[in-house]
């Protein structure tokens, strides 16, 4: 018995790890209505800010938010050529 504790251990991690999978893929499948970017630029979205609006958030927001603003490359943008992605939601 002692022989197939191993086995058995290695079963039931395979057995977690494809759990973890299903549901990872799930959650990608659910999440993948995508809404199409808003076509305003920053300049039309904040027509009463003339001088400008910082893209930068200083509250918490989400990895993947981070992740929106990096792929705009919003640290490097420069008013009234700000992406929408560089806003929050």
């Amino acid at each position: 018995m002692s022989r197939l504790r191993p086995v058995f251990a290695w079963a039931a991690l395979g057995v977690l790890l494809a759990a973890g999978v299903a549901q990872s893929a799930t959650a990608l499948r659910e999440s993948g209505s995508i809404q199409p970017p808003d076509p305003r630029t920053a300049q039309q979205m904040f027509a009463d800010a003339p001088d400008g609006v910082d893209p930068i958030v200083t509250g918490p927001v989400s990895a993947a938010f981070k992740q929106r603003q990096k792929d705009a490359n919003c640290d490097t943008a420069v008013w009234p050529n700000v992406p929408r992605a560089c806003y929050p939601d």
